[in-house]
């Protein structure tokens, strides 16, 4: 199966839970990773990375001292790189489903993720992923390719995509949202 989709849609829609619906759902093995919200006395001060076969890392935080930055956070590729495209990478090795959350401007700005990203969408493996929106190069490149279906997730729609999405990637034979 070369079943590539790409969940959209705006912040807070639910993508990341539908995500996380989707491969606990899932009867075959599956590797990657989520992003994560890190919150401070209910304000969001970050994001880490959380690989689906365990480790997780920090790579975007407001107290963090690193050059490269992104609105207000600071941001340590090498950890995205350490736990996420390692994720990544194996889960394609293994030929596994591979998910990705998030496709994003934070994430881009690594060339080992850009990279890695590319790799899946080359390969033979399934992807489910979710991606920025907005309009971004690297975002729009992605999007526009042939074998992708781009899926916007929505509250009305979010119940109704995680048995589908389920349904997709745990049955083996050729189908479809």
């Amino acid at each position: 199966m070369n079943q590539k989709v790409l969940l959209t849609g705006r912040p807070g829609c639910g993508k990341t839970t539908l995500i996380k619906r989707v491969v606990n759902e899932l009867p075959q093995r599956f590797g990657g990773f989520y992003t994560e919200e890190i919150r401070d006395h209910g304000t969001r001060v970050g994001f880490k990375v959380v690989a689906l076969e365990g480790g997780e890392a920090v790579f975007a935080h407001v107290d963090f001292a690193t050059p490269e930055r992104l609105g207000k956070y600071r941001l340590d590729l090498s950890a995205l790189e350490t736990v996420g495209v390692k994720a990544v990478r194996d889960a394609m090795r293994a030929r596994q489903l591979v998910v990705i959350d998030e496709i994003g401007p934070m994430e881009i700005r690594s060339a080992m993720f850009r990279d890695a990203v590319n790799e899946v969408f080359e390969s033979e493996v399934p992807l489910l992923a979710t991606i920025f929106a907005r309009s971004l190069p690297f975002i729009d490149a992605i999007k526009s390719r042939p074998d992708v279906t781009l899926v916007e997730v929505s509250p009305e729609n979010r119940e109704k995509l995680a048995s589908q999405l389920a349904n997709t990637f745990g049955n083996p034979s050729p189908g479809g949202i």
